[in-house]
């Protein structure tokens, strides 16, 4: 389960003050995985931070009891003069999890090859993505957090990505933004709308897709 409480949060910009979510006030239950629904700007990854606990609320509560991935795919925190193998080892201690077994999993799911025990910093772009959609997948968590991230790598690897990610969606939820409807028709149960600072929920998903686009203008 987690409950938003009186949440809130507010940016200042050139001294103007733009409110993203406001007073947002809801409880979703456990294996819910939810749609993040919203124009550009309106505040969708904003509000995925604000769960990763890598943004703080201006006001208001979240709570869980369970546990939160961060954002899957996000690499901003693998030390660059480390191998991506090494970076795993790391991250498997962080969560209490068995080294060998997650490195394994990564090393295999990625396909980086050699690279693998090669210093993060050579990463292209794509290869960075690979190393942490697999280490994001190889940790078993009760919520997980995806930003667009199944778009990434060729058909073959993305088909891999949307299988492993389905496997873990039988065990637990999560919350999804993506510009694709089919995806999120794929993925999701329920959806979230932000517009205007304003989240609104939705138990019919088709529902939820109706007003996005309807926004939208589409």
């Amino acid at each position: 389960m987690i409950e938003f409480r009186n949440l809130r949060k507010e940016f200042v910009l050139r001294g103007q003050r733009k409110v993203v979510i406001d007073n947002l006030n809801l409880s979703i239950p456990n294996r819910t995985s939810v749609a993040l629904l919203g124009r550009n700007g309106a505040g969708k990854s904003t509000l995925l931070k604000l769960i990763a606990g890598t943004m703080d609320a201006t006001s208001g509560q979240i709570l869980s009891n369970g546990t939160i991935s961060w954002p899957v795919g996000f690499s901003g925190s693998f030390h660059p003069d480390l191998s991506g193998a090494q970076n795993t080892k790391f991250i498997a201690r962080i969560y209490g999890v068995d080294t060998e077994e997650l490195s394994a999993f990564v090393e295999d799911f990625a396909g980086l090859g050699p690279s693998y025990h090669l210093p993060f910093r050579s990463y292209s772009s794509g290869m960075k993505s690979r190393l942490s959609f697999g280490v994001s997948m190889g940790i078993r968590f009760d919520i997980y957090l995806v930003d667009e991230v199944t778009s990434v790598g060729d058909a073959s690897f993305r088909a891999k990505s949307k299988e492993v990610f389905l496997d873990r969606m039988a065990q637990s939820g999560s919350f999804v933004v993506s510009h694709g409807m089919e995806q999120i028709r794929q993925l999701c149960d329920v959806g979230i709308v932000l517009e205007h600072g304003y989240a609104t929920y939705y138990e019919d998903l088709e529902e939820a897709i109706a007003r996005h686009t309807g926004n939208m203008g589409v």
